[in-house]
C-alpha cells in the first residue's frame, strides 16, 4: 500500500539461507558437503565453542537437510562441555574410549563407558557430557542429528537449546537405562539404548535383501531416527532398493562401491572403505557391491524407526513390480553384473553370486 508503514518489511534475499544454515555458519567450524566422505577419521576439524572440542559438519547431499552429521573429537584426558538440545542425536564412536554422563536432574546422573564402534543416542532434551578417558589418544565420533529439521521448523534457538521441558517418557528414572541389555522383537529388531560394539554385534539372516546378507535393526532411546547394521560376503552384492532421505551409511568393514541413480538416469558411483560415509538421495535406487577380501559390514543411521515412521522406508524389500522399492536380481540392468565381475577380476576375487537369470 502506497505510503503505508514499512517497518518489519523484508527482502526475499534475507531468506535464501534456512535458520539451520545460518546457525551452522555462526559455529565457525568446517562444513564438508558432497555425496560422500572417504574417511571420517581423516576429516580436518576446528575448535567448536559449543562443545569445547573439535568438530566439522558433514552435509551429505542425500540427507537433504532433513538431518545432518558432524565429526567430533575430544582431546586426550579432556571433557566436552555439558550440552542439551531439543533434537535427537545418535553417536557412533570412530576411535578412542571414554565415558558419558546423561541427566535431567543433576543429582541423578546416569554414566556409562564407551569404546571404538560403540553406538548410543542422547534422550531428547536431556543434558549430557562426553569424556575422553585416555590420557594419550583423542577420541573421535560421528554424530547424526535432527538439528536441521528442528531448527528450520521452529526457528527459535532459545526453544531448541534452552528448553526445560522433560521428556520423562523417553528417559525414565531407570538406573540401567544405558545397559547393553535389550529387548528382541520380530523382524531382527533389537530395542536398546546402548550397543557396545556394532562391528561385532550378532546379526541374523536377511534373505529378502539378497547376497546371503545378515542384518539387525536398532530402536534406540525411543527416537524417531534409528540404526541398522547389515553384512554381506566376499564376491557378492545386494539388491538395489530406494527409500527416503537421511540414511547416513557408515562403513564398518570391507571395501567396495555403491551405485546410486534416479529412475532412467545413469548411476553415480561411490567407492568406500572402513570409515567412509554416504547418503543416497531421496528415492534414488542404490546398490552395494563388495569387491574386497573380507565381508562388508555397514551401518545406516537414518529415519524410519519401526515405532515412528518418518519419510518413506517401508517398501525396501518389496518388488517394484508389486508396488515396492526393491529391484530383484533378474530385473536389474545386465551391465551391473558385468561391471561387478570386472571389478572382482581386477582384485583377483571370485564372484560368488548365482548365475544371472536367462532372458
Amino acid at each position: 500500500m502506497a505510503g503505508g508503514d514499512t517497518r518489519g518489511s523484508f527482502m526475499l534475499d534475507d531468506y535464501q539461507e534456512s535458520p539451520y544454515q545460518k546457525w551452522v555458519q555462526e559455529q565457525g567450524i568446517p562444513v564438508i558437503e558432497g555425496m560422500s566422505v572417504d574417511d571420517l577419521n581423516a576429516v580436518e576439524l576446528a575448535p567448536w565453542k559449543m562443545t569445547g572440542g573439535n568438530a566439522a559438519f558433514i552435509h551429505l547431499a542425500g540427507a537433504e537437510f532433513t538431518n545432518n552429521g558432524y565429526v567430533g573429537e575430544i582431546p586426550p584426558g579432556a571433557a566436552l562441555k555439558p550440552c542439551k538440545h531439543l533434537y535427537e542425536e545418535f553417536i557412533f564412536v570412530l576411535s578412542g574410549r571414554g565415558a558419558a554422563s546423561v541427566w535431567i536432574d543433576p543429582a541423578r546422573k546416569r554414566s556409562f563407558e564407551w569404546q571404538a564402534r560403540s553406538l548410543f543416542a542422547i534422550p531428547l532434551n536431556a543434558s549430557y557430557q562426553l569424556f575422553n578417558t585416555s590420557g594419550s589418544e583423542p577420541a573421535r565420533y560421528y554424530a547424526v542429528t535432527t538439528a536441521p529439521l528442528m531448527l528450520d521448523l521452529l526457528h527459535n534457538r532459545r526453544f531448541i537449546f534452552d528448553n526445560d521441558f522433560v521428556f520423562d517418557d523417553r528417559f525414565p528414572p531407570d538406573d540401567d537405562y544405558f545397559s547393553p541389555k535389550g529387548v528382541a522383537h520380530t523382524g531382527r529388531i533389537w530395542e536398546t539404548n546402548f550397543v557396545p560394539d556394532v562391528a561385532n554385534f550378532q546379526l541374523q539372516d536377511w534373505a529378502e535383501r539378497g547376497a546371503g546378507g545378515l542384518n539387525a535393526f536398532f530402536e534406540i532411546a525411543d527416537s524417531t531416527m534409528c540404526a541398522s547394521v547389515s553384512e554381506f560376503g566376499v564376491g557378492r552384492y545386494k539388491k538395489a532398493h530406494r527409500h527416503g532421505p537421511g540414511a547416513h551409511i557408515v562403513l564398518l568393514s570391507g571395501r567396495g562401491y555403491s551405485l546410486m541413480w534416479r529412475d532412467n538416469q545413469p548411476p553415480i558411483r561411490v567407492d568406500w572403505q572402513v570409515g567412509s560415509v554416504f547418503a543416497p538421495p531421496d528415492m534414488w535406487f542404490h546398490q552395494h557391491f563388495n569387491t574386497g577380501p573380507e565381508p562388508a559390514r555397514y551401518m545406516p543411521l537414518r529415519w524410519g524407526s519401526a515405532k515412528y515412521h518418518l519419510f518413506k522406508y517401508l517398501g525396501i524389500t518389496k518388488d517394484v513390480k508389486e508396488g515396492g522399492d526393491q529391484i530383484e536380481y533378474e530385473d536389474e540392468d545386465p551391465q551391473i553384473r558385468r561391471m561387478f565381475e570386472a571389478e572382482l577380476a581386477k582384485a583377483g576375487i571370485a564372484c560368488r553370486m548365482p548365475p544371472p537369470a536367462r532372458t
